[in-house]
C-alpha cells in the first residue's frame, strides 16, 4: 500500500503559496498541458476538488449524456468533462480561483482521511488496467494528479519545483504499478527481470518479473535483470503523464542489456488519455 493521505495538505499548501505568488502574466503562459495555460490547470485543480466532494462525500451522482463500453469512450467522456469546466471556469478571475482551491482543497484532505484505505474505490484506476480499486490505490492516484498538474505550472512559469523525496516519490510509486499493464502485450521469456531507476532529485528501484505468462512487480530478485533503464527524475513525471515522448526521453535515459525489452518502460501512461 501506497500512503499519501498525509500529504494532500502539504501538497496544496504549496500550491496556494505558488499561485499567490504569480503575475498578472504568468496566469495566461502555455504549459505542456497542450491546450491548457496556467489557469486553465489551476481550474482544472479546482473541478477535481468540487467534482469528488459532490460525488463521492455528497453522493450527487451525474449521468453520462454517452454510453461509456470501453477505455477510450471513458477517457473521451473524461475529457469533455475538463474541458466545459475549464471553459466555463474561464470568467473566473485568479483571485477567486485561489480562494476556491484553497478552502476546497482543506475540505476534500479532511474527506479521502475518512475513507478505508482497503475498501473498494469508487472508481478504478484503469490506466493500470484495474476494474476495481483499493481506496488506497485510488487516493495515490488522485495524489499523482495534484501533484504533477502543480508541477506543470511550475513548470511554466520557472518556479522551483517540488521534486522532493517526500513529495515527489509517491508520484513514481503509484505510477510504476502500471507496468504490468504496459507490459501486457510484450513477450519474454519465464523468468525474464526488467529493473527500472529513477535517478537525480528522487532515487528509487522497482522490478517487473515475468512469471507464468504474466509480468507482476516484485522485489529485487537477487540477480542481474535482462534489460534495464535509468529515467532522470527531472523527465520522468513528464514521461509518464504524456508531457513528453517516449523517443524524446531515450536520450536522456540510460539502457542496459535488452534495450527493446527496457524501452517498453517509457510507453507507461499514468493518466486518463
Amino acid at each position: 500500500m501506497i500512503e499519501t493521505v498525509h500529504l494532500f495538505q502539504p501538497l496544496d499548501d504549496q500550491l496556494i503559496l505558488l499561485l499567490r505568488s504569480l503575475s498578472k502574466e504568468d496566469w495566461n503562459k502555455p504549459t505542456i498541458a497542450k491546450l491548457w495555460v496556467v489557469k486553465d490547470i489551476a481550474s482544472h485543480l479546482l473541478d477535481g476538488n468540487m467534482r469528488t466532494l459532490s460525488l463521492s462525500r455528497d453522493k450527487h451522482s451525474l449521468s453520462p449524456d454517452r454510453t461509456i463500453d470501453s477505455y477510450e469512450t471513458l477517457v473521451a467522456y473524461l475529457n469533455q468533462l475538463n474541458a466545459d469546466w475549464v471553459t466555463a471556469t474561464k470568467r473566473l478571475s485568479p483571485e477567486v480561483l485561489v480562494e476556491l482551491l484553497e478552502r476546497s482543497g482543506k475540505q476534500y484532505s479532511a474527506y479521502i482521511a475518512t475513507l478505508d484505505p482497503e475498501e473498494d474505490a469508487l472508481f478504478s484506476v484503469a490506466w493500470a488496467g484495474e476494474d476495481r480499486s483499493k481506496n488506497w490505490f485510488h487516493i495515490a492516484r488522485e495524489y499523482t494528479e495534484k501533484w504533477h498538474h502543480q508541477q506543470q505550472i511550475r513548470d511554466a512559469v520557472g518556479k522551483p519545483g517540488i521534486l522532493t523525496q517526500e513529495l515527489y516519490y509517491p508520484v513514481i510509486d503509484t505510477f510504476m504499478r502500471g507496468l504490468p499493464h504496459t507490459f501486457r502485450n510484450t513477450d519474454a521469456e519465464e523468468g525474464t527481470v526488467v529493473r527500472i531507476a529513477v535517478d537525480g532529485a528522487v532515487k528509487g528501484e522497482w522490478f517487473l518479473l515475468r512469471h507464468n505468462n504474466k509480468w507482476q512487480q516484485g522485489n529485487n530478485p537477487g540477480r542481474l535483470a535482462n534489460a534495464g533503464i535509468s529515467v532522470p527524475a527531472e523527465i520522468s513525471w513528464k514521461v509518464f503523464t504524456k508531457g513528453m515522448t517516449a523517443e524524446a526521453a531515450l536520450s536522456s535515459c540510460r539502457i542496459d542489456g535488452n534495450g527493446g525489452l527496457a524501452s517498453v518502460v517509457l510507453k507507461l501512461i499514468a493518466v486518463m488519455a
